[in-house]
């Protein structure tokens, strides 16, 4: 089971691909990457999943890797929808368990709330609940964390950066956002830097941001996404507290957003890549909560009130 197999699947509109390990009638955990990963980010978490009895699928998100890259379908409602369909595929008529880090953590979140039915258990690394982030990010010390959404908005430039010298700023990015720079051997980020010299493979991942900021500016977007329903998943966030880009206080005041009480788990000498900086700690973290007895539900309370339900959350080991 240790073994870790390539999958490609035939969804509407895209073909996908993706990494796969455990056995083929366990319960199925979709993981899904970040910017700018691909599957290969949860390469050492796989078989630690396989080995408890879960059939473990990493896909190359839309536009990445393997995937198919059309011209088309980087908003938010069609890359949830890609994984719905995929989730379906593999595991027809019932809930799957979701976890997603970065730009997969948005998706899972937004999967999670427009497809109660599909998702089981939600775990999320590093990312904030896309109405957190629409409240937050206007704050002067996430404002200048969040530079580069708007870097991305140019035309061309951003694109040939990322592309240029065979992909080589990619892992140069992932490394000044990592902690512990050796904790990722020499030449673990060949193939993200590989992806990135591909033509369309840059384009295809800047549209992600591209779709999510204009989407904010179009007929009633803004207010949607301020009032989306709450998550039935229970929930877990992991969070590694040296982010870079992303602030601890995205953190706080989850409650009036799932129906479950949240699991938020810290981790102090972690930074924003923490499946590739820690997979052991977060194979465990996931785990743990896939096996974990149902959450109490959180207080019935409208999100973006102005009280606090929560203070900041008590940190686990």
């Amino acid at each position: 089971m240790d073994d870790i197999a390539m999958l490609s699947v035939p969804l509407p509109g895209l073909r996908m691909q993706a990494l796969e390990a455990g056995p083929s009638d366990g319960p199925l955990v979709l993981l899904l990457h970040g910017f700018p990963e691909l599957s290969e980010s949860w390469r050492e978490i796989l078989p630690r999943l396989a080995e408890a009895g879960f059939r473990a699928v990493a896909p190359d998100l839309r536009g990445y890797g393997g995937t198919e890259r059309p011209e088309h379908g980087y908003d938010l409602d069609t890359l949830a929808k890609d994984i719905a369909n995929l989730a379906e595929h593999l595991q027809p008529g019932r809930p799957v368990h979701v976890v997603g880090h970065d730009w997969g953590g948005i998706i899972a979140y937004y999967l999670a709330i427009m497809y109660p039915e599909r998702v089981e258990r939600l775990v999320v690394i590093n990312a904030p609940h896309p109405s957190v982030m629409l409240r937050r990010m206007w704050e002067p010390a996430q404002l200048k964390r969040s530079w580069y959404i708007f870097f991305f908005q140019l035309p061309f430039l951003p694109e040939r950066l990322l592309s240029a010298r065979g992909g080589a700023l990619v892992s140069r990015l992932i490394r000044s956002a990592l902690v512990e720079p050796s904790r990722v051997p020499a030449g673990r980020l060949a193939e993200y830097e590989a992806n990135f010299s591909r033509p369309g493979a840059a384009r295809a991942a800047i549209a992600y941001y591209r779709q999510m900021f204009r989407g904010l500016f179009s007929s009633g977007k803004w207010s949607r996404m301020r009032e989306l329903p709450r998550i039935r998943a229970p929930f877990m966030l992991i969070w590694g507290e040296r982010d870079v880009a992303l602030g601890k206080a995205l953190t706080y005041e989850l409650e009036p957003y799932f129906e479950h009480r949240p699991d938020v788990r810290y981790l102090p000498e972690a930074g924003h890549f923490v499946p590739l900086e820690m997979p052991e700690r977060t194979a465990a973290l996931i785990l743990e909560h896939l096996s974990a007895e149902r959450p109490a539900r959180a207080p019935v309370k409208a999100a973006g009130a102005g009280e606090s339900l929560q203070e900041e959350p008590r940190p686990h080991a």
